[in-house]
C-alpha cells in the first residue's frame, strides 16, 4: 500500500513536537502512520524533532528516522509549508534562521494568524525551563533519568501486554510526580503565556515538557502539543481557527471512520513488514 491509496484527513494546519528521532524511544512508527492519514496546509514543527543530545551520547538512526525525514520532504514538495522551529535537542539548528532545507523553514519563533483572526506565538518553549537555561548539567542528568525511565516503562508495558491491562506509562507517570511536585508545569505555563502577552498575540503553541492540553489562561490561550515518545499527540488547526488535540494512541477516541481509517493504515504497514 501506497501513500497515495490512503484517504488523508486534512487541516489548515498541523503542530507536532518532540519526535526524537535518534532516540530509541521516539515512536517513528506511529508518526508515520499519522502523517500518512493527516495532511494540512501548513506543518509547524514546534522543537526537539531530532535528538542531538542523544545523537552525541552515542549514534542511533534507524530507517524508520529516515522515512519520518522522507514524508516531511515529500510533503514539501508537494505544497506543504514546512517551518522547523528548534528546540534545546535540536538547538544545532538555531543557527540557520530563514534557511530552507529541502523545503523546510527555520525559525526561532513564529507568529501564526490562525483561521478564526487569532494569532498565536509559536516556539519550542525551553528558553523557559529554568533547569535547562540556568544549569545545562542538570538537564543532561534529568536527560538520562528520562531515558532509565523509558526502559523500565518497555518491560512494565510488556508485563502488563501479557496480564491483559491496559497500556499505562511508567515514565510519564514517575515525570508528573516530579513536576508536579515542584509546581513546574504550572509555572512553566504561566511565564510562556507571559511571553506571549509581551509579545502581545492572543496564544501560544510550544512543546518542551511533553505534556499536552490545550487551556485558557486569562487572555491567553495556551496550546502545548505533547510529544511522540510516550503521549503521540499533535495539535490540528481546522480551517475555522479551531483547534484540536489529537492523541493518535488513543485511537478509541477519534471519531469512528477516522479510527477505523487508521486503524486500517496500521494494520496493512504490518502487514507489508511481515511479508518483507
Amino acid at each position: 500500500m501506497t501513500d497515495t491509496d490512503i484517504a488523508t484527513c486534512r487541516y489548515r494546519t498541523l503542530f507536532i513536537s518532540d519526535v526524537h528521532l535518534g532516540s530509541k524511544a521516539a515512536k517513528t512508527d506511529f508518526l508515520l502512520d499519522f502523517l500518512r492519514v493527516h495532511d494540512a496546509d501548513t506543518i509547524i514543527l514546534v522543537g526537539d524533532i531530532v535528538d542531538g543530545w542523544r545523537l552525541k551520547r552515542s549514534w542511533y538512526w534507524p530507517q524508520p528516522c529516515n522515512d519520518v525525514v522522507q514524508k516531511l520532504l515529500r510533503k514539501a514538495r508537494k505544497g506543504t509549508r514546512i517551518i522547523y522551529i528548534p528546540g534545546n535537542h535540536d538547538e544545532f539548528a538555531r543557527d540557520f534562521p530563514g534557511i530552507h532545507f529541502g523545503g523546510i523553514e527555520v525559525a526561532n519563533r513564529h507568529i501564526h494568524e490562525a483561521g478564526d483572526g487569532r494569532k498565536y506565538l509559536v516556539l519550542h518553549g525551553d528558553e523557559f525551563d529554568v533547569v535547562v537555561r540556568n544549569a545545562r548539567v542538570l538537564a543532561y542528568l534529568g536527560d538520562w533519568a528520562y531515558d532509565t525511565a523509558i526502559a523500565i516503562n518497555v518491560v512494565l508495558s510488556a508485563v502488563r501486554r501479557r496480564l491483559g491491562l491496559p497500556y499505562w506509562s511508567f515514565s510519564a507517570w514517575a515525570k508528573l510526580q516530579v513536576k508536579h511536585a515542584v509546581n513546574f508545569i504550572g509555572e512553566f505555563q504561566k511565564v510562556v503565556a507571559e511571553e506571549a502577552r509581551r509579545t502581545g498575540v492572543d496564544g501560544v503553541i510550544c512543546g518542551h515538557i511533553h505534556h499536552a492540553v490545550i487551556d485558557q489562561m486569562d487572555d491567553i490561550r495556551y496550546i502545548n502539543t505533547g510529544d511522540w515518545v510516550e503521549s503521540c499527540t499533535a495539535i490540528a488547526e481546522h480551517e475555522d481557527g479551531t483547534m484540536e488535540l489529537i492523541t493518535w494512541r488513543q485511537m478509541v477516541g477519534l471519531p469512528a471512520p477516522q479510527a477505523k481509517l487508521a486503524l486500517a493504515s496500521i494494520t496493512d504497514v504490518l502487514r507489508e513488514r511481515e511479508a518483507a
